[in-house]
Parts: structure tokens; C-alpha cells; sequence
């Protein structure tokens, strides 16, 4: 479940590239939607299995409550998945990560 959550974070991450890619397209130059055609739905989908992700490894590795709520949190803004599975990685047991 944690090597799922870790390419979920990952994949998270990317999408939320790609969809600040997009919007900059769609805002600044105003060349079109397409970025955030593609990645809006994409990384809907994305933030919704990291949600998962973060309560089902949380259940699996024994995460405390607060680790949860911070893990969720970090759903929010960009790229912090990254921070968080990183953290959660370092701090959970190597065997549990196989």
C-alpha cells in the first residue's frame, strides 16, 4: 500500500504541474484550454486517490491522527505530496515500504 500511496503522490504532483501549466496558457498568454482541459480532470482524479492513499496507508503503517490531517491538508496546495511521502517514508519502517 505505501509503494501505491508513493506513486500516487508522485503522479499528484505532475498533475498539478501540468494543470499550473495549463492555467498559465489559459490566464497569461490567453492561448487556449486545452492544458486545463486535459490535466483539470486528471488531477481531480489524482487528488481523490492521494486522498485515499493517505487513509489507507495511514491505517496500514499506523500513522497518527495528526499525520493524516497533515497528509490531507497537503493535498491542497502544490507539490507538498511530495513533502508529505517523503516525511511519512523516512519515518515509517523500510520493511513496511516493500
Amino acid at each position: 500500500m505505501l509503494r501505491w500511496f508513493r506513486i500516487v503522490a508522485v503522479a499528484e504532483a505532475c498533475s498539478w504541474a501540468g494543470l499550473l501549466v495549463g492555467m498559465f496558457f489559459k490566464h497569461v498568454t490567453a492561448t487556449g484550454e486545452l492544458g486545463v482541459k486535459v490535466f483539470g480532470p486528471v488531477h481531480g482524479a489524482l487528488f481523490v486517490l492521494y486522498a485515499a492513499g493517505v487513509l489507507l496507508s495511514a491505517r496500514e503503517a499506523g500513522w497518527s491522527r495528526g499525520a493524516v490531517v497533515l497528509g490531507l491538508a497537503c493535498a491542497v496546495p502544490p507539490f507538498t505530496s511530495l513533502w508529505f511521502e517523503r516525511r511519512m517514508a523516512a519515518r515509517t519502517p523500510t520493511r513496511e515500504l516493500a
